[in-house]
């Protein structure tokens, strides 16, 4: 990647950070879309026909029709959440169930994509969980014995944000529809990385967070394929067609799901930042990134007392590495990468406990690539961790 897109993120100049996993670093045109946002047009959206307004809805809607053409959606089909959290959530209680429905998942799950349905089992809906290989690979095979004709949902990361590995979406999706069973992915991970097209994955929701894809904070996304699917889960202002004292309309497409003022310089920084990554190219980011990673996997293999978790193979994974130098906290780990080098990294569980169980792990030092990072600062990774683990 040349300097200018470098240039857009100034923090770099002290700081070497590979923590995109948790959180990407913004960009200065995302930040001057925002800013904006409060400056220019500090409106609300939907309410009002004076100039102000007028153009902060405008743009507002405009950031909607730029994520759906992100994923390939369609306009109207995109709901703009807080986080990937409360997307999931949103379909977990907004579906209607019966007791004895089925949710199957897996080992490898974010917690934001385990806890809502651990949480429906007091509902009386049972839980079936698909396990991986020790390295994070899924046969689909395991996926079409686990879902039966009482399995309601499906839900399965795209990308596992420890281990880095991709679910095989498009051939569970297949057993999905064969079998009648909806269809929920957690593309946290894959929208930032690589090309996404929610209509060739074959999901029926697809949720994400804006604030690992260059955006701001407090900014998510739920794709429904079918809006009748799911019932809101919150009601007041911005989401209906009319109100009387008996009934209500809802309003259609997205608007039905985001009662009250939404996060609107959050959503036009959203849209901000697809322009961007539409800009660059994911093409572009996906080959800057798998360069990085081989380069990254392949010096972590040569380092002495370190062991690295998922698969080496670069068609299985994206450029989240997980790994631990042996007698070493991960925690530990992390702040001499700190100390030493201005490497940031995170370390710890990651919000995957049941996948840590699994493992038998404490926890893991976890390394996640982006855009802006370069082969030099993957030397000074390389350079430092084998320092570290010489010491050991």
């Amino acid at each position: 990647m040349n300097g200018k897109i470098r240039a857009d993120f100034p923090i770099l100049k002290h700081i070497i950070y590979m923590d995109s996993a948790a959180t990407s670093l913004t960009p200065e045109p995302v930040l001057e879309a925002v800013s904006r946002y409060y400056r220019e047009y500090n409106a609300n959206v939907g309410r009002g026909v004076h100039r102000l307004a007028q153009i902060a809805t405008q743009r507002y809607k405009e950031a909607h029709r730029k994520v759906a053409g992100f994923i390939g959606a369609r306009e109207g089909e995109v709901i703009f959440t807080k986080n990937t959290t409360e997307a999931i959530n949103m379909v977990a209680y907004g579906l209607k169930w019966t007791k004895g429905d089925e949710v199957v998942t897996t080992t490898l799950e974010h917690h934001s994509n385990f806890l809502p349905w651990l949480k429906l089992k007091e509902r009386g809906i049972i839980l079936k969980i698909v396990k991986p290989s020790r390295s994070g690979i899924f046969d689909p095979a395991d996926f079409e014995d686990a879902i039966g004709a009482k399995t309601r949902l499906v839900a399965v990361t795209h990308i596992s944000n420890v281990l880095g590995t991709i679910s095989p979406i498009k051939e569970i999706a297949a057993i999905c529809k064969e079998k009648g069973a909806l269809f929920l992915v957690d593309g946290a991970q894959s929208v930032p990385h690589i090309n996404i097209d929610v209509e060739e994955l074959g999901c029926d929701f697809f949720a994400f967070s804006g604030h690992k894809m260059l955006g701001p904070t407090g900014t998510g996304v739920l794709w429904i394929k079918h809006s009748e699917e799911i019932e809101p889960c919150f009601f007041g202002g911005g989401m209906i067609d009319s109100v009387s004292e008996d009934d209500y309309i809802l309003a259609d497409n997205y608007e039905r799901f985001e009662a009250g003022t939404p996060n609107i310089a959050g959503g036009i920084g959203l849209g901000r930042a697809v322009d961007y990554l539409n800009g660059v190219g994911m093409d572009r980011i996906m080959a800057h990134e798998s360069r990085l990673t081989a380069k990254l996997l392949e010096g972590l293999s040569e380092i002495e007392n370190l062991h690295v978790y998922g698969s080496t193979n670069l068609s299985e994974r994206i450029g989240v590495i997980s790994f631990n130098i042996n007698g070493l906290n991960p925690h530990d780990v992390a702040l001499m990468l700190d100390e030493a080098s201005n490497i940031m990294v995170r370390s710890g569980h990651h919000c995957c406990m049941p996948l840590m169980n699994y493992l038998g792990l404490d926890g893991t030092v976890r390394v996640s690539l982006y855009l802006y990072n370069t082969e030099e600062e993957v030397d000074k990774l390389l350079e430092t961790v084998e320092d570290i683990a010489k010491v050991v």
